[in-house]
C-alpha cells in the first residue's frame, strides 16, 4: 500500500534547534569531530573510553544516546580553476584527480523520551501506528533541565581533549532550496547536501531507497557480542613483533569498511533502579525454573553475576544496539557487502546477525530524533561500560586550511591532504620552532620526500639554500630555474662575495662575512689573528667600496679588490706610516695570489654570473667533488654561511628555509659545526626554518653536535622506513625523545602499502604532541623531477635536450611515453 512520507513521518517539527517527534521526544543533535584515525595510544583510547562512561553518567533518565556515523563513497574533486599552479602542481591535480576515499560524518543525538512513553518494540513502532497524539505538552522548566544536562554531556567529552561538539542549529537539520537537511539525507540516503533526488521507499522485499538495496547487520543479541571488550584492539597489519598498534575496538565497522554504510549506535538509559528490580524478578523466576533446565540455571546465575556487579561497582545498566547499515545500487554487489561487514564483525569476535522481519523498524528508528522508537526487544541488557567499547572513535585523516604546506596521502586511501608542519604547529603550541630533523635510511625514499617538500614549500614564496652531496636536486633545480653550484673540470664553481646585488647593501654584516672570508683564506686555524690586521682589512674593504662608487667602470670581484689592495691600499698604509709587524700586506698579497687572475684558483671568486643569490629563492650547493678538498671546501662553507644569513637578516617577512642533506658530516669538519648550533637557535626569530637529513643512526649517536643542537632544537622530527633498525629502536626512540605510540607509528611505517600503487610512507611528530603517518604519493611527472635513480635522470635529460633543455617539456614528454600503450 503507497503512502506519503509526510504523512506518517514520525518528526513533528524542528524548533528551538531541536528535534520534536510526534509521541513527544525531544532530540539535541550535535555534529562530532572526532580524533583522526591511527594516531590515538593505548591510554588515549581507554581515556576517551573513560569520557563517554562519565558523559553518559549525567543523561537523565529515560533518555537515548544515539550516535549516528555516516561513511560516504565519495571521490576528490581536485580545482582546476587555479591560474597560479604549477606544471607539477597540475600534474599532481591531474593525477588524484576522483581518487577514491570515504568520506566520515558523526551525529550525536540525544533523546529524551516523555515520561510513560509506551516501549517501542516490534509489534509497536511509528512506522506502523503513526497517528498517535503526544502524551504531553512540553514543560519549559524539563525542556532546560533536559538542555543542562545534553551541555553537562558536550563538556565533559570536550574536555576530554579528544572530540569537539558543534550543536546543530533548525537550518542544518531542515531542508533549504540550496541544501538538504539532516532528516531529509537520511530518508533518502543522499550522499551530499546538494542532493534533491526525491526516492521511492519500499519495505515489500527487503529495504530499497529508490535504486538503492539496503541491508542491516545488528549486534542486538547478547549471544552475538564477544566474550571479551574493550576500548582497543590491535591492528595486525602495522603491528610488529616488538610493538603492537592499535585502533579503536570498533573501527573494523568505521573507516576500515570501505563501502556505503552507517554506524548506529544505540544505548537507552531508563531507570536504573527499576532496572534492577525487573532483573531481580527475573533471577527469582530463573531460581525458580533452575532445577527443570540447565539453561535456567546457566541465565540465573548470569542475572545474579549482572546484578552482584551493578550495584557491587555502581554500575550503570543500560540497553544497547549496534547496527550497519550498508546500501548500494548493484544487486550482485549485495554478497560483497554480507561478506565485508561479516569480517569486520569477526575481527571483534562478534557475530554478524542480518535482519529482515525487523529491518524496516530499525532504519525507521535511525530517522535523526527517532531512536526512541527503536524496538526494544531487539537490544540487550548491559553496562555503560560495556557498552561504549563498541562506539565509533575516530575518523579520516583531516587536511589543513593553512595557506603554506604539502600535500601527502591519507594513509588508508592516498586521498590527497594539504599538511602544514611548519606554521600551524607553533600557532597551536605543538612547537617553538620550524626545524626539522629527518631521517631514513638509502632507498627509503628520504631524498624523494625532502624534494616534494622543498618544492612545495618553494611554490610558496620560500627561499630555499639546499647543501647537497649527491646531486639529488639537480631536476628540481633546473625545474625551478634556480641556482646550482657544483665543481667539475671543465665548469668549477665560482661565487662572486664582493658584488652587492638588488636589495643588499654593504652594511657591517656584509662586511664582516668578507673579513672572514679573507681570514680564512689568509691565516690558518692555528695562527692568530692580530687586532692591527683586523683594523687593516676593514679599512680596505671601506676604501674598495669608496673607490667602486667612485668609478662604476670597475666591476666588483677579488680581481679588483687585489689590484686595489696592491696598487692603492699599499699607498695608504705607507702614507698612515703602519708597520710590517702590524699588517705584513706583501705577505697577505702573497697568500691571496692564486686566487687571482692565472693563479690556481682565479676562477672561485671571480665570478660574472649567477651573482644576485639574495634575491635568488632557490640555491643549490653541491659538494661531492670537493668535499676533501682542503682549499675550495673551506671558502664553499664560508660562503653558504654568508649566503643563508645575508637572507636570514634582509628577508625580512619572507619565508627562509636552508636543508642540509648529508653534507652535514663532511661540514661538521671545518668548524661549520658553531654555525649549525648558531643557526638552529636563532632561525625562527628571522621566520626561517634549518632541516638536517641523515640516513645512518651512527651519524646521531656520534655526533655530539646532532644529538644536542640538532635534535634539541628541531620540534618536528620526520622519520622513513626504520624497519631494519627494528632490533635497536629503542636507541632511535631514546635519542630523538619519541613516546611509544610514536615508536608504534614508526615501526608501522610501510607494514601494509597497497600494492597497486607506488608510494612510500613518512612519519612526522610535531613536538611529540600530534603524531601521523602519511602517504608519500606522487603524479608520474613529479616522479621525474624528483627521482634519484641514475638512469632515469639521463633518460629525462635525453629527453629535455630534445626541446632545447626544457625540462617541463622533457618530462612530459616522458611521462606520456611512459604512459602510452605501447608501453
Amino acid at each position: 500500500m503507497e503512502k506519503w512520507l509526510g504523512d506518517i513521518l514520525p518528526i513533528m517539527s524542528v524548533e528551538h534547534d531541536c528535534i520534536l517527534s510526534k509521541q513527544g521526544d525531544i532530540t539535541v543533535v550535535y555534529k562530532a569531530d572526532l580524533p583522526e584515525i591511527f594516531t590515538l595510544s593505548d591510554q588515549d583510547y581507554e581515556a576517551f573510553h573513560q569520557a563517554w562512561g562519565k558523559a553518559i553518567k549525567v543523561m537523565p533518565k529515560h533518555s537515548i544516546l544515539h550516535k549516528q556515523d555516516w561513511f560516504i563513497d565519495s571521490k576528490y574533486e581536485a580545482d582546476f580553476t587555479k591560474d597560479d599552479h604549477s606544471f607539477l602542481s597540475r600534474s599532481s591535480d591531474r593525477f588524484f584527480n576522483e581518487r577514491p576515499y570515504l568520506d566520515h560524518s558523526c551525529y550525536i543525538f540525544l533523546t529524551k523520551k516523555p515520561t510513560g512513553r509506551k516501549p517501542s518494540s516490534s509489534m509497536f513502532s511509528s512506522l506502523i501506528r503513526s497517528s498517535i497524539v503526544p502524551e504531553q505538552t512540553i514543560n519549559p522548566i524539563l525542556f532546560q533541565d533536559f538542555l543542562d544536562c545534553c551541555g553537562q554531556f558536550k563538556q565533559i567529552l570536550q574536555d576530554s581533549g579528544f572530540v569537539n561538539l558543534t550543536r546543530l542549529k533548525n537550518e542544518d537539520l531542515e531542508s533549504h532550496q540550496t541544501k538538504s537537511g539532516l532528516i531529509e539525507r537520511y530518508c533518502f540516503l543522499s550522499e551530499r547536501e546538494s542532493d534533491f533526488v526525491m526516492k521511492d521507499m519500499m519495505f515489500e522485499d527487503g529495504i530499497k531507497i529508490g535504486d538503492q538495496h539496503v541491508q542491516i547487520y545488528t549486534l542486538g543479541d547478547a549471544e552475538d557480542l564477544p566474550a571479551l571488550c574493550g576500548s582497543r584492539i590491535n591492528y595486525d597489519k602495522y603491528s610488529t613483533d616488538r610493538t603492537k598498534f592499535s585502533i579503536g575496538f570498533a573501527s573494523t565497522l568505521g573507516q576500515l569498511l570501505p563501502y556505503n554504510h552507517i554506524y548506529n549506535q544505540y544505548i537507552i538509559i531508563d531507570d536504573a533502579q527499576k532496572t534492577i528490580q525487573k532483573m531481580e524478578s527475573k533471577r527469582l523466576r530463573l531460581q525458580s525454573l533452575s532445577a527443570y533446565s540447565r539453561e535456567n540455571a546457566i541465565a540465573r546465575d548470569a542475572t545474579n553475576d549482572f546484578l552482584n556487579e551493578a550495584i557491587s561497582e555502581q554500575r550503570l545498566p543500560v540497553k544497547a544496539n549496534f547496527n550497519v547499515m550498508v546500501w548500494t545500487d548493484d544487486k550482485d554487489q549485495l554478497k560483497d557487502l554480507k561478506n565485508a561487514v561479516s569480517s569486520a564483525l569477526a575481527q571483534m569476535d562478534a557475530v554478524a546477525k542480518m535482519e529482515s522481519a525487523g529491518a524496516a523498524q530499525m532504519f525507521w528508528a535511525g530517522i535523526p530524533g527517532n531512536a526512541a522508537d527503536f524496538p526494544e526487544n531487539d537490544t540487550f541488557d548491559t553496562f555503560a561500560a560495556q557498552a561504549t567499547c563498541f562506539l565509533n572513535l575516530e575518523t579520516n585523516y583531516r587536511t589543513s586550511t593553512s595557506p603554506v604546506g604539502i600535500r601527502m596521502g591519507d594513509r588508508l586511501t592516498g586521498r590527497p591532504l594539504h599538511v602544514d608542519i611548519s606554521d600551524e604547529p607553533i600557532l597551536k603550541g605543538y612547537c617553538t620552532n620550524r626545524n626539522k630533523f629527518v631521517l631514513g635510511p638509502s632507498g627509503s625514499g628520504k631524498s624523494f620526500w625532502t624534494n616534494h617538500f622543498v618544492r612545495s614549500y618553494y611554490e610558496q614564496g620560500t627561499h630555499v639554500v639546499i647543501v647537497d652531496v649527491g646531486h639529488s636536486y639537480k631536476g628540481l633545480c633546473d625545474m625551478v630555474n634556480g641556482y646550482y653550484f657544483t665543481y667539475e673540470e671543465s665548469n668549477p664553481i665560482r661565487f662572486n662575495p664582493f658584488f652587492i646585488g638588488e636589495g643588499d647593501n654593504l652594511d657591517t654584516e656584509k662586511k664582516e662575512s668578507i673579513k672572514t672570508l679573507l681570514t680564512a683564506l689568509w691565516k690558518k686555524d692555528d695562527e692568530s689573528f692580530k687586532r692591527s690586521e683586523y683594523v687593516a682589512l676593514s679599512n680596505a674593504i671601506q676604501l674598495y667600496y669608496e673607490k667602486l662608487d667612485k668609478d662604476p667602470s670597475i666591476f666588483p670581484s677579488f680581481n679588483t679588490f687585489f689590484e686595489f689592495l696592491r696598487d692603492d691600499f699599499v699607498e695608504v698604509l705607507q702614507n698612515d706610516n703602519v708597520k710590517e709587524k702590524d699588517f705584513d700586506i706583501n705577505n697577505f698579497l702573497y697568500v691571496l695570489r692564486p686566487y687571482y687572475k692565472k693563479g690556481e684558483f682565479d676562477y672561485l671568486l671571480n665570478a660574472t654570473e649567477n651573482l644576485n643569490l639574495l634575491q635568488e629563492r632557490f640555491i643549490v650547493f653541491e659538494l661531492d667533488n670537493i668535499k676533501d678538498h682542503p682549499i675550495l671546501f673551506p671558502i664553499v662553507t664560508i660562503i653558504i654561511m654568508e649566503v643563508f644569513i645575508n637572507k636570514m637578516r634582509k628577508l625580512k617577512g619572507l619565508r627562509k628555509m636552508i636543508l642540509i642533506e648529508e653534507a652535514w658530516k663532511a661540514l661538521m669538519k671545518e668548524g661549520f659545526a658553531e654555525y649549525i648550533k648558531y643557526l638552529f637557535k636563532t632561525v625562527r626569530k628571522f621566520f626561517g626554518e634549518a632541516i638536517v637529513v641523515t640516513q645512518e643512526v651512527e651519524d646521531i649517536i656520534s655526533s655530539p653536535i646532532v644529538k644536542q643542537a640538532i635534535i634539541n632544537n628541531s620540534d618536528c622530527k620526520i622519520l622513513l622506513d626504520q624497519s631494519k633498525y627494528q632490533n635497536k629502536f629503542d636507541q632511535i626512540q631514546e635519542l630523538l625523545g619519541l613516546t611509544d605510540k610514536e615508536k608504534a607509528m614508526v615501526l608501522s611505517v610501510n607494514k601494509a602499502n597497497d600494492p597497486k600503487l607506488k608510494y612510500k610512507e613518512v612519519f612526522i611528530s610535531l613536538g611529540g604532541v600530534s603524531s601521523k603517518v602519511y602517504r608519500t604519493e606522487v603524479s608520474l611527472e613529479e616522479y621525474l623531477a624528483y627521482t634519484t635513480e641514475q638512469s632515469e635522470k639521463v633518460k629525462m635529460m635525453e629527453y629535455a635536450a630534445k626541446f632545447g633543455g626544457d625540462i617541463r617539456k622533457g618530462i612530459a614528454a616522458m611521462a606520456a611515453d611512459i604512459r602510452s600503450p605501447k608501453n
